[in-house]
């Protein structure tokens, strides 16, 4: 069933004034560099909402009310198109909306951020990813999706926290310890498990999570670009952004890199689901 609307199966459209969640789709694909689909990902999410339950365990984010926004225009440059993302979160944000950003590949985080930052807000950036990102650039393109990181710390410096990672270059590592970024690495995670703290006091208390379905393991996640081994699965994944989230706020979230499989529908409803616990996560955030 083709669905414009995040979960309308169970609440009707909220007028944009009125909606807690605004669901802004972002079909952009331009840098893929394995496997093809990403500009798939945001109508599959939107598909896939119709079979969620609107409890999400603990709480109903849609009692603060959905508004699915229009997908963004995604032709021309791509400052263009990180220009009209960041516009649309604007506009979220100044009708008191959490913005839901669906992608589309990596690099769409950028512009969310920048609508974030030109709030002159103080917040951290939680990234959940098997690949780093950090790249100066990737095949001659400063705006790939393995750069998306590197942007956004050289532009804005941001406060970075990285979760499952595991498949990135010497450039990156050494990027990342020059900057000080704080990481744990999924090779870390299956050695000592989750950490009881991810984040350090002195971390910001605003968060902005960006999430990369390749950081779920390749069995639970096939259905993307670069599915790589060694990964999340779904119950860490969500004791480590509850544990993330602990007294902490989340003012807005991406779900980026879904790629769908045809015939294949459990990692479209992961990822849908996904969008749905993070929404979860950000309405009770907002009570603390």
């Amino acid at each position: 069933m083709a669905c414009t609307r995040f979960l309308e199966s169970e609440y009707p459209q909220e007028k944009p004034e009125l909606a807690g969640f605004h669901i802004i789709p972002v079909p952009l694909e331009r840098t893929v560099s394995y496997g093809a689909g990403a500009r798939l990902g945001p109508q599959a999410i939107l598909d896939a909402s119709f079979q969620l339950e609107d409890w999400d365990g603990t709480s109903r984010p849609g009692e603060l009310g959905f508004h699915t926004q229009s997908p963004v225009d995604c032709e021309g440059p791509v400052e263009a198109v990180l220009g009209r993302i960041a516009e649309r979160v604007r506009q979220a944000l100044a009708w008191g909306a959490c913005p839901v950003v669906l992608g589309g590949e990596h690099t769409v985080t950028y512009g969310p951020v920048m609508a974030l930052c030109g709030q002159d807000r103080d917040f951290g950036i939680v990234h959940v990813d098997a690949h780093c990102d950090l790249r100066a650039e990737y095949e001659g393109d400063p705006f790939s999706h393995a750069c998306v990181l590197r942007r956004i710390e050289d532009d804005f410096g941001l406060p970075l926290a990285q979760f499952a990672t595991r498949d990135y270059c010497r450039e990156e590592r050494d990027y990342r310890k020059s900057r000080g970024i704080l990481h744990w690495d999924a090779a870390a995670l299956a050695r000592g498990g989750l950490p009881a703290m991810p984040l350090p006091a002195s971390f910001p208390r605003r968060l902005y999570v960006t999430f990369d379905v390749d950081g779920f393991d390749s069995s639970l996640m096939p259905a993307t670009g670069t599915p790589s081994p060694g990964g999340l699965f779904w119950h860490d994944a969500l004791r480590l952004l509850e544990a993330c989230a602990a007294d902490r706020e989340i003012i807005g979230f991406d779900v980026v890199e879904l790629a769908p499989l045809p015939g294949l529908h459990h990692a479209d409803f992961t990822a849908a689901k996904l969008v749905h616990a993070l929404m979860g996560l950000a309405q009770r955030s907002l009570r603390l």
